[in-house]
């Protein structure tokens, strides 16, 4: 099972390693703050393998991340441990300044009409444009 969160790196742990019987191994944990309801949340997550905690070196405390990651639980002497392996740590794109619609322009040259992003002012005509030719009876210039 995969899962995604997006939230900020609060913390960076330690990097740990050791010797097992399979070889060399590294893992270094983090945690993420990300918002849950009206209250700030915190989850720790680790990282396996050397070149997953070279991954994680270029990620700073304050970094708004989106970390992909899988919940995995196993037994010790009748206890239960619960990791969260993140496989992946994306810097979270930030929205663009001046960000309305996503796909209309502002002010369209040349058509008289301009795109208004205000609810109130785009039912009163009963569409999302306001300006020259913005009444019910305009004239429908498509070419189609």
């Amino acid at each position: 099972m995969a899962l995604e969160i997006e939230g900020k790196i609060i913390r960076k742990l330690g990097v740990q390693s050791g010797t097992s019987a399979r070889g060399d191994w590294s893992k270094q944990e983090f945690v993420v703050e990300y918002q849950e309801g009206n209250f700030p949340s915190q989850v720790c997550f680790n990282v396996w393998g050397p070149d997953k905690v070279k991954d994680l070196e270029k990620y700073q405390i304050g970094d708004k991340v989106k970390v992909s990651f899988n919940i995995n639980s196993r037994e010790y002497n009748n206890r239960w441990y619960t990791d969260l392996r993140a496989w992946k740590i994306e810097t979270e794109a930030p929205a663009p300044e001046n960000y309305t619609t996503g796909f209309a322009p502002t002010g369209v040259e040349g058509s008289g009409n301009t795109y208004s992003p205000n609810p109130a002012e785009a039912a009163s005509t009963g569409h999302g444009f306001v300006g020259e030719g913005s009444n019910d009876q305009a004239e429908d210039d498509l070419p189609f």
